[in-house]
């Protein structure tokens, strides 16, 4: 009975260690079989390539929607933020950013404000066309009119032309003469003489 008991406790310990090494060798093809047959790419960093950086002079700056002050403005950079370069304008003015935060992906900042880094020469971006404004300003007439002051045209003097001018003309009068013939002259001459005669009678007589 003893031996029956030995033999039936062989039996099972050689059961178990079949099944355990069936285990292992079905685990062992199993892992033979996950092994890939072909070399795994090595996945490494790529470079990040061109990029600016805000200056640290400038709290912030605009992000446009292309190179110039006529295109809106779309959003911001703060100092120091740095952002992958696209592009630059044809006079290197303006810089193309990658800005995630715009449905195109991209914008412009002033090349003065940043600094290039991380990169050489960028290629030249065609600018994108300007907006056109929503609405054209107009003027109501009315009311434009209402402002209109019409200056009364200023009237001339009117031009009278003088009446002639008389010259007075004076005709030489001849010295008054006697009839006789005697002039003027010799007669007050005589009379002179005859009054101091009669003064010199007077005076003699007077004595």
């Amino acid at each position: 009975m003893v031996k029956t008991f030995y033999g039936i406790l062989l039996s099972i310990i050689l059961i178990v260690v079949g099944l355990l090494v069936m285990g292992t060798g079905e685990a062992g093809a199993r892992q033979f079989a996950q092994q890939p047959t072909v070399s795994v790419p090595t996945v490494t960093g790529t470079p990040q390539g061109a990029s600016i950086r805000v200056n640290a002079d400038n709290e912030q700056i605009n992000v446009r929607t292309g190179p110039g002050t006529d295109y809106d403005s779309i959003g911001v950079l703060i100092a120091g933020q740095v952002v992958p370069a696209l592009g630059r304008s044809a006079g290197g003015s303006w810089i193309q950013i990658k800005y995630a935060g715009v449905a195109s992906g991209v914008g412009w900042v002033y090349s003065p404000l940043v600094t290039l880094i991380e990169g050489g020469d960028l290629p030249v971006v065609e600018p994108p066309p300007t907006a056109t404004p929503r609405v054209t300003p107009t003027i109501d007439p009315t009311l434009a009119s209402q402002f209109i002051v019409e200056s009364q045209p200023t009237r001339l003097p009117t031009f009278t032309a003088p009446p002639p001018l008389v010259v007075p003309t004076y005709v030489p009068v001849e010295p008054a003469t006697f009839n006789f013939g005697i002039p003027i002259g010799l007669v007050i001459v005589i009379l002179g003489t005859l009054g101091l005669l009669g003064l010199l009678a007077s005076i003699i007589r007077g004595r």
